[in-house]
């Protein structure tokens, strides 16, 4: 019974992989057939998404920062620092950034429709991860009696998704601990929108266009291609949109092309648990056939819907453990 079990669990893991190997079988198209057919999900190798590649520019980071603080007038593109790292979670596209300016060290998550209270842990674990890099970057030791010198963390998540409530702020504290006093805490505050006109509202708009066009149009080519249009003609991230009209295809094809895989995966877990469900089931029933002795193996094996050969080792295992 254990190995048949093990067999099964074997079969769950290799779902992933096996779906992944038939996805790229698929999309293995040539650059012609590809030109031909606008709703082709195409294989790339992007690791950035459009929030991580529009603020790699300082043209537009410098912006950002002054739309998180408006008093600083001073502020000038030389004194933005990119610490951005590579994901500190998962292979997936990167929706995280990180920069400091002066004394200041912020970090924004990116979390698009799916809502779960874990960014503020993903927000943390990034900003341990980036204190790490600062601190092997300036050659300061944890281990030596002089007390290292850390940038103060902001800490930012711009949720672009629809939600009842909109907090301004959450803490890990509230969250996970119901408020109770401990010795950690991390609050992170929510952009939703950003001000009329601001780099944060133009990405915000940008980014419910896209639901918009694939509600119409799906996971497509056409989407994108129709969202970069509408948000051009409406002066939305317009100059980036225009100068990197291809690369922002190509992000988007990518992104799309994970949700996609994603999306069928978790709809064959679901559907290899109720083939599991049903495969622990017949073993019960035939079990129960069993210890009745009244009935052929092959009999039980008809009735329960089971190989032969697995009605035997049930029967072995059976009756040696009595």
């Amino acid at each position: 019974m254990r190995n048949l079990l093990k067999n099964r669990a074997f079969h769950g893991k290799i779902i992933m992989e096996e779906f992944i190997y038939r996805r790229v079988k698929t999309l293995e198209k040539s650059d012609k057939e590809q030109k031909k057919e606008d709703t082709t999900i195409m294989k790339r190798t992007i690791k950035d998404s459009v929030f991580t590649n529009l603020f790699q520019d300082k043209k537009y980071l410098i912006q950002l920062y002054q739309a998180l603080h408006p008093e600083d007038k001073e502020v000038t593109e030389d004194k933005l620092t990119d610490v951005t790292i590579e994901n500190v979670l998962t292979d997936n596209i990167y929706n995280d950034l990180g920069f400091m300016v002066g004394n200041r060290l912020l970090i924004l998550v990116e979390a698009q429709s799916t809502w779960t209270v874990n960014i503020i842990i993903r927000a943390l674990m990034y900003l341990i991860q980036t204190y790490h890099n600062y601190f092997e970057r300036t050659k300061q030791s944890l281990y030596k009696s002089k007390k290292v010198q850390i940038p103060m963390p902001e800490l930012y998540v711009i949720y672009t998704g629809d939600r009842k409530t909109k907090p301004s702020e959450i803490s890990l504290s509230k969250e996970f601990f119901g408020g109770k006093e401990c010795c950690l805490d991390v609050k992170v505050k929510m952009i939703y929108d950003g001000k009329e006109g601001d780099i944060i509202n133009q990405y915000v708009l940008f980014t419910k266009v896209c639901n918009e066009q694939i509600a119409l149009y799906g996971r497509t080519q056409k989407s994108i291609l129709e969202a970069i249009r509408i948000c051009k003609d409406r002066n939305v991230l317009r100059e980036y949109l225009e100068s990197r009209e291809k690369e922002v295809v190509d992000i988007m094809m990518v992104l799309y092309d994970n949700e996609e895989i994603m999306r069928s995966y978790l709809e064959s877990e679901r559907h290899e648990a109720r083939l599991d469900e049903r495969y622990k089931a017949n073993i019960d029933m035939a079990k129960r056939m069993l210890l009745k002795k009244k009935y052929s193996l092959q009999e039980i094996a008809d009735c329960a819907e089971l190989p032969l050969e697995v009605v035997k080792e049930l029967e072995a295992e059976l009756f040696q453990q009595i």
